[in-house]
Parts: C-alpha cells; sequence; structure tokens
C-alpha cells in the first residue's frame, strides 16, 4: 500500500493531481483544502495518501495533512459514505469546522455541504461520534468514551441531591462545550457551576 507520497507536481487541477516520483507519474485525487495549499507545477510536493483498493481498480487519495487522511479514512467506513462523497465532505467544510459539527452534533451545519442530505449527516453523527478528537502527533486519536464519562457525571450529581432531568441537561451541555481533553472532574466542576447559575 502507498501510505505517502513525496514527488515533483507536474500536473493539477482542483480535483486531480499528478506526482512524478523518479520517473512515475502518480494519479491522485484530492479534496478542495489539500488543491489550496499546493506548489505551482514544477514544485516539490509531500502527500499523505489512502490507497483505496477494489476488484477492478486501484485508487490513490492524496492530503495535504495526516488528519484530512485520517478524517476520510473514517468518513469512508461510514455506512453509504464512499471515497468520492468523503472527498466532497473534506472539500466543502474544514476539517476543524468537521469535527465541532460532529461533537456539537449540527446536523443543520453538515447538510450545506453538497451531496450531503439529511440522512447521510445523520449516518456521521451516528458512526463519528467521539471519533473525531485530533491529536498533534497522528491527526486523530479518541476522545474518551462519551457514555461512561456522562454517566459518572449524572450519577454523581443525582447522588448530590438534583434532579435526574436537569443535571441531564446539564452534563449534555457542558459536555458538548468542551474540549477532547475533557475529564469527569472537568464535566462535574463545570456542570456544578452551570446548576448553580439556574
Amino acid at each position: 500500500m502507498i501510505s505517502s507520497l513525496r514527488g515533483t507536481l507536474i500536473r493539477k487541477s482542483t480535483r486531480h493531481i499528478v506526482v512524478d516520483v523518479n520517473g512515475i507519474g502518480y494519479g491522485v485525487s484530492i479534496p478542495l483544502s489539500t488543491f489550496y495549499r499546493l506548489p505551482d507545477e514544477g514544485g516539490t510536493i509531500t502527500l499523505a495518501v489512502h490507497t483505496y483498493v477494489r476488484e477492478d481498480t486501484i485508487s490513490l487519495f492524496g492530503f495535504y495533512t495526516a488528519q484530512e487522511k485520517a478524517i476520510f479514512q473514517r468518513m469512508i467506513a461510514v455506512t453509504g459514505i464512499g471515497p468520492r462523497l468523503a472527498l466532497n465532505i473534506l472539500s466543502g467544510i474544514s476539517t476543524e469546522d468537521l469535527r465541532d459539527a460532529i461533537i456539537t452534533e449540527d446536523i443543520n451545519r453538515l447538510t450545506t455541504i453538497p451531496g450531503v442530505g439529511r440522512k447521510t449527516a445523520e449516518r456521521l453523527l451516528f458512526e463519528l461520534r467521539g471519533k473525531l478528537a485530533f491529536d498533534d502527533e497522528d491527526g486523530l486519536r479518541r476522545r474518551p468514551d462519551r457514555g461512561a464519562v456522562v454517566d459518572d457525571a449524572l450519577s454523581a450529581l443525582v447522588n448530590l441531591g438534583y434532579k435526574e432531568s436537569v443535571a441531564k441537561k446539564a452534563v449534555d451541555l457542558i459536555y458538548k462545550e468542551c474540549d477532547d481533553q475533557i475529564t469527569l472532574e472537568r464535566l462535574l466542576t463545570e456542570s456544578l457551576k452551570h446548576l448553580s447559575k439556574q
């Protein structure tokens, strides 16, 4: 499998480029987010690459960053999301905005992306929830398991005397607002602050 390419950019368009590596020209499909960061033709480029293999074809998909590649790989694992649609999604929204839309379950933001209808957006939310936290080293990491953290925080608040329905609203709100370093202690602290203002 080809996982990266470094060579000379000999042809580029908004959807496809050709990279010469020691005399061999590799055709690579790219999202717009990568296209905007390409050098002029003749320049040197390094791409993170996903090799997509099917019975009748081998296709290369290239990305300027490891985060783009990691998110692309997460998306093509979602039911009904093929590599072309995954490229369209990355072309229509930044990796940061996509992550935020998934974390906050912003289905309206997702449906503004060309090619993404409500059902597709719902599948993205369901299957990618908790899987798009960024990591400086390899692009992505898993967020702490939502179920365990939220359940523990909710249980603690109920034990402190809060009604379960009130506590759940507070915990869900704080969880969505917190960054990807969320811990039980922080979730509890921020939830208590929120509840004290009501």
